[in-house]
């Protein structure tokens, strides 16, 4: 069975009017592809409030504070996870991703990721067929603007296991 087709879609923050519209819009995405999420991560150094961040700016900054007073552990490799389940820490991931240097959605099938944020300045999600249109009609449910490209953006098939990667 040939894989679903996936569109990529730019999701920086500077490409709307107000951040909290990029945040909605990610948080919108999470309640939906709840079930068919796997880990929910992201890099808690750093962490950076976006500058034309308005409306919750002191309350992220505070749990930005809280989170750079916890004990940093031993390993080398530095990741928080959060539970989307819970109300409050998809709140709080959907504000951290675009303050984090990392902030990665996997999907339950490994190496699949729906969602990314890198270095606070790129952000793209790249959505299965299914998952886009249940996406998007729960945005136009909730009375959100889609943004004109992501409507016009065309799904391409994955390349076949054999044909990815750096083979020459």
């Amino acid at each position: 069975m040939p894989e679903e087709a996936v569109t990529t879609l730019r999701a920086e923050l500077e490409r709307f009017d107000r951040v909290e519209e990029g945040f909605a819009l990610l948080e919108v995405f999470l309640e939906v592809a709840r079930p068919q999420l796997g880990a929910v991560v992201l890099d808690p150094v750093g962490l950076r409030l976006p500058e034309n961040m308005t409306a919750d700016r002191a309350v992220v900054q505070k749990l930005i504070d809280e989170i750079e007073e916890e004990p940093v552990g031993r390993a080398r490799v530095v990741e928080r996870g959060f539970e989307m389940d819970d109300e409050q820490a998809r709140w709080d991931y959907v504000r951290l991703a675009y303050s984090s240097n990392q902030a990665t959605v996997w999907s339950r099938r490994q190496r699949t990721t729906y969602f990314e944020v890198a270095a606070r300045q790129k952000a793209t999600y790249w959505l299965p067929d299914s998952l886009k249109a249940e996406y998007f009609d729960a945005l136009r449910g909730r009375g959100w603007a889609i943004p004109e490209d992501w409507l016009t953006a065309v799904a391409k098939r994955p390349k076949p296991w054999w044909k990815r990667g750096g083979f020459s």
